[in-house]
């Protein structure tokens, strides 16, 4: 007996989870009418949609105009650009001597670098003469009549080491290293 009162208690959670999937389903079905109507309603969306990308398309024939006049005005200057990668100074220190330098006259910021008490100054200095040589050799324009629109120092990955201390503990030292990239144009008489 204990066997059929468990029967019939699986029997009818069956037939409650059974109707239970029985009415999601109805409500399924209930809101595709719904979805039908919204649809209804976004068609004068999508032809307005339509409209304004007819509009689009009318607005692009000037700027086609208007790009042949960029083309028939004069070219943009060359940029030189020259590039170190992995140099042993810390990014931050770097910075200081970049931004001392970043728009000036070739020939002012050689003079600058030149007579810098600071350790980035030899390693900018040196890349910006590679830039100019760069400009020489590659665009056919004058090296000493350039000037350095660009200059950025960026972090490069850092050497860990280890310096040990009292009572044998160690303490991390960290090498830091910098990528800095330097872009020279003509100077406009």
């Amino acid at each position: 007996m204990a066997d059929e009162k468990k029967d019939a208690k699986k029997d009818a959670k069956a037939k409650a989870s059974g109707g239970a999937k029985k009415e999601k389903a109805a409500k399924k079905t209930a809101k595709k009418p719904a979805a039908k109507k919204a649809a209804k309603k976004d068609a004068p969306k999508k032809a307005a949609k339509k409209e304004t990308s007819e509009k689009a398309t009318a607005k692009k024939e000037p700027a086609k105009k208007a790009e042949k006049k960029a083309a028939s005005a004069p070219p943009a200057p060359p940029v030189v650009q020259a590039k170190a990668r992995y140099v042993r100074i810390a990014p931050r220190k770097a910075r200081l001597v970049a931004d001392q330098v970043r728009g000036l006259h070739i020939e002012q910021a050689r003079a600058l670098l030149q007579f810098s008490p600071r350790g980035a100054a030899r390693d900018i200095q040196k890349l910006i003469d590679s830039a100019a040589a760069n400009a020489e050799n590659n665009h056919d324009l004058v090296g000493d009549e350039m000037r350095i629109t660009s200059i950025t120092v960026d972090e490069g990955p850092t050497l860990r080491r280890y310096r040990p201390r009292a009572l044998g503990r160690a303490t991390p030292i960290n090498k830091r290293t910098s990528h800095i990239a330097v872009a020279l144009t003509p100077v406009e008489d």
